[in-house]
């Protein structure tokens, strides 16, 4: 690893060779973009692709930069230059070895110990690009910064696996905190209660997932298999609730300073490449395997949409992420379940969020329990009738309950008096 100036780091980026797109650069995505380095590199290179998961606001968006993602952030959304790749995240390693192999990566790393860098809060894909590039004879790059977190498992890098570095003294981006609204917490506490003793958990970031995290302080003996992790995992490690003797495994990590702080040097936390944490079968191989996720809508046949906004269908807000990854590892997981939490009434737009049938296309299907703040409904086992009057009973808000009866009837799925079909028209 060679370290310089940001002068020298310029001139040595203006240098990569000239290609009618431009290179592809892969960087570190979601809460751990390296800043400096990427402005260095908008600034040298007059075309490139830039690849990179759940954009922030504020990566480069000009004529020149096509924005290339398979999970797309809020810095990308409105962007004409979008090229959205449709990828399940534990796919997406395979892209770099296939269609859309990488000429430069830029990650974000601790800084070195006993001649190695660490990854940090952000390992997911990287890996995989890193591989691929030095296949290919491309050029990796670090922004080593004395704020990130040292973390272990497949964030550890040795120096020699870097080529140029540009050292930096920046704090991490941390979220705003944001207590639960009185729906997230009801949600909450009503996901919890499909959480036993002994669970393995996945969650994401946000009302609901913390909500969630908040109502298990008293389980014992949970585990945490997830694609990422936020401040909700030290309110169960202070609580007991974690069991000391395992693991916690991990992707990429988003919180507090206090958050990072846990996590660095603590042997603990395995913070792994995506191939891993995502693999369906690895994941039904945890002990009760209990998946958490959120969705933009549900229809009455238990699809849902968590890609695409219902009021522009054909306009991307997010992708597959690891959401299929989970439901299917943990339904194939003794005793595991996946559930899809959402309110029942969208915030924001006033709109149900249960609909007769999603317009946009479904991100995953075929889920065990669906929970609102209205109530829960089982739909794993059931007959479609049974998914759907469950739906409609437990799920959808009192004020829609009546069109989406009148709407399944029509769907075949249950008579205009309520009784359940038998499935055929």
């Amino acid at each position: 690893m060679r370290t310089l100036t940001d002068t020298a780091l310029s001139a040595a980026l203006s240098a990569l060779p000239p290609s009618e797109l431009g290179p592809r650069v892969v960087v570190s995505g979601n809460h751990a973009v390296p800043w400096e380095v990427l402005r260095l590199l908008d600034a040298a290179l007059e075309r490139y692709r830039l690849f990179l998961l759940n954009a922030p606001v504020g990566v480069p968006d000009r004529d020149g930069v096509v924005l290339e993602t398979p999970f797309v952030g809020p810095g990308a959304r409105e962007s004409p230059r979008l090229a959205y790749v449709p990828a399940r995240l534990s796919l997406v390693p395979t892209l770099f070895r296939t269609t859309r192999p990488p000429d430069v990566v830029v990650v974000h790393t601790s800084a070195p110990r006993d001649g190695t860098v660490s990854l940090g809060t952000e390992v997911n894909v990287l890996p995989a690009a890193l591989e691929a590039v030095r296949a290919r004879g491309g050029l990796v790059v670090a922004q080593v910064n004395r704020a990130m977190p040292y973390t272990y498992g497949d964030a550890v890098l040795a120096l020699e696996e870097v080529d140029l570095a540009l050292e930096v003294d920046v704090p991490l981006v941390s979220p705003t905190p944001r207590p639960p609204d009185a729906t997230s917490r009801e949600i909450g506490e009503r996901v919890a209660g499909l959480v036993e003793d002994g669970a393995t958990l996945q969650l994401g970031i946000g009302g609901v997932p913390d909500a969630t995290l908040s109502a298990l302080t008293q389980r014992r003996g949970l585990s945490v298999w997830t694609e990422m992790v936020s401040d909700g995992l030290l309110a169960l490690e202070r609580s007991g609730a974690l069991d000391p003797q395992s693991l916690v495994t991990t992707s990429f990590l988003f919180g507090s300073p206090e958050l990072y702080a846990w996590v660095d040097r603590n042997p603990r936390v395995r913070v792994l490449r995506t191939e891993t944490t995502n693999d369906p079968g690895l994941i039904a191989k945890q002990r009760q395997m209990t998946s958490i996720n959120t969705a933009l809508q549900v229809d009455l046949f238990a699809q849902a949409n968590a890609s695409r906004r219902p009021d522009r269908p054909g306009w991307v807000y997010s992708g597959f992420g690891g959401q299929t990854d989970f439901i299917v590892g943990a339904l194939h997981s003794p005793g595991g379940r996946a559930v899809i939490a959402l309110p029942s009434i969208h915030p924001r737009a006033h709109l149900s969020t249960v609909v007769p049938l999603l317009q946009a296309p479904a991100t995953s299907f075929q889920h065990s329990h669906i929970v609102s703040e209205q109530g829960v409904a089982q739909v794993w086992g059931c007959d479609q009738g049974e998914q759907a009057r469950g739906i409609v009973e437990e799920v959808a808000h009192p004020s829609v309950r009546d069109e989406l009866r009148e709407a399944a009837a029509g769907l075949g799925l249950i008579l205009a008096g309520g009784a359940v079909r038998d499935g055929r028209p």
